[in-house]
């Protein structure tokens, strides 16, 4: 390895941790806002019904959900249906960071209501825009833009890694 390939290489993974964060704000402004959408089957129906204010789609799976076969068509068939449609898809490598981004507001619910119900199908998470000005967010312009150019280097999904805190 050059000294060349190693600063590409630092680079590379400095910007992917600055995505990463990127990514945590995003999130938890939209969980506050509650414009997020859990879930294969219901992320589907909301891209059905209306897919225009969908601006982030997040496929999260590890190395067990890479052989599940149902799961991947799936994957497969939402991530056509958002490249057709001009919306931003990233797949997280570490479904269990993300489950404790999304699931911290949901956890205290189910503690005050006594009951532990099954947790929620965190395969697929949607972002919406509900206001225009979220789209002035720079957190959620930092992932659109890296987005935008993974594409153009012929990466269509890119694969982004949450921080670990």
């Amino acid at each position: 390895m050059t000294l060349e390939d190693f600063s590409a290489a630092e680079q590379k993974t400095e910007r992917m941790d600055t995505v990463g964060d990127a990514l945590e704000e995003v999130l938890s402004k939209a969980r506050s806002q509650r414009t997020i959408t859990v879930g294969v089957y219901e992320a589907a129906k909301l891209l059905n019904v209306d897919p225009d204010n969908v601006v982030l789609c997040l496929l999260a799976a590890d190395e067990d959900d890479d052989r599940d076969v149902a799961l991947q068509i799936h994957f497969t068939l939402i991530q056509a249906f958002c490249c057709e449609n001009d919306i931003n898809i990233l797949r997280v490598s570490n479904p269990g960071r993300l489950a404790e981004l999304l699931l911290l507001e949901t956890d205290a619910s189910q503690a005050e209501n006594g009951g532990a119900a099954q947790p929620p199908d965190l395969h697929c998470v949607l972002v919406t825009n509900p206001h225009s000005s979220q789209w002035k967010d720079p957190a959620l312009s930092q992932l659109i833009c890296f987005c935008r150019e993974s594409r153009y280097m012929d990466q269509w999904v890119p694969v982004i890694n949450l921080p670990e805190r």
